[in-house]
């Protein structure tokens, strides 16, 4: 099947009957042909939302096959119920800018990723406030932004980097940020700026270990489990919305050493999917969470 005639459409809504069928049906009145289809009605508990969310992946008709066209063709259905709905093409590979410190595993792991096909998207920047990395990214052809930080900077001069940041996300018309290990905080004003469309990873424990050295602060207290959290950035800090998480066992017999190499290997696996998982249009946002179709 062409992939030019694939698309996917996510919606969120207030959760009513009838969404499914009026999706459906205006699908099947143009022609086109459900690949797969998700949904989740968020309306059990006291801390529902009471939103309904859909995805659906569809091959539409040639005359139809062009993502502006079909989002006008959900016009009424999307007033009827009040939808929050977008029309994605498969054929538009999504744009990451990476972003990166001193710490360079994340990044080695996205960029081996993408060369190999297993991530299909395009990089046309990686941007850090070090030069360490700017022989990889050579190495892979992306051009290596330097936007160096010295330490103590004042809060203006971290705001003027940050713009330039901005500049080049809208430059290169980038659809998703990825904190590949940036270690800088970002101000409130950059956060909205990428709001829904910047993905951090850190690591996770109980207890929660911060400052330096955390897998040494873990090895230290005896931690059983070794995990990492992938989330959409937002200013409360690495409290943004999840999109996944996962864990690794260890024990007593490991070294400080060996916790960082397990932490290290969790968070490539946890950030890829969640990488993964936006890029293909299977995340969306319900207040403080998400949800994730798989």
């Amino acid at each position: 099947m062409p992939m030019t005639r694939e698309f996917v459409l996510t919606l969120s809504c207030p959760d009513a009957k009838g969404i499914v069928h009026a999706v459906s049906g205006l699908l099947f009145q143009a022609g086109c042909n459900i690949i797969d289809s998700q949904q989740f009605g968020d309306v059990l508990g006291e801390d529902a939302t009471g939103l309904f969310f859909m995805r659906v992946h569809f091959e539409a008709p040639d005359h139809l096959a062009d993502a502006g066209t079909l989002d006008r063709l959900f016009g009424h259905v999307r007033q009827q119920y009040a939808m929050n709905a977008q029309v994605r093409s498969l054929a538009r590979r999504p744009r990451l800018m990476l972003l990166v410190s001193k710490h360079g595993h994340c990044l080695n792991d996205l960029l081996f990723r993408w060369k190999s096909g297993q991530l299909p998207v395009d990089i046309p920047a990686i941007v850090s406030n070090h030069p360490d990395f700017a022989e990889l990214a050579a190495s892979y052809g992306i051009p290596f932004h330097h936007l160096p930080l010295p330490t103590g900077s004042s809060a203006a001069v971290k705001r003027e980097q940050e713009q330039r940041i901005e500049a080049l996300f809208t430059e290169l018309d980038i659809d998703l940020v990825v904190l590949a290990r940036y270690m800088q905080i970002l101000s409130t004003e950059l956060c909205q700026f990428l709001q829904g469309r910047a993905i951090n990873i850190h690591h996770s424990f109980l207890p929660s270990f911060k400052g330096a050295k955390p897998y040494y602060q873990a090895h230290d207290r005896g931690v059983k489990l070794i995990g990492a959290t992938a989330h959409y950035v937002t200013a409360d800090l690495d409290e943004g919305p999840i999109i996944e998480q996962d864990v690794e066992r260890v024990d007593h017999t490991l070294s400080p050493e060996d916790f960082t190499a397990v932490g290290r290997d969790v968070e490539c696996v946890v950030l890829a999917r969640a990488v993964r998982w936006h890029v293909e249009h299977r995340v969306l946002l319900n207040g403080r969470k998400t949800v994730v179709f798989r």
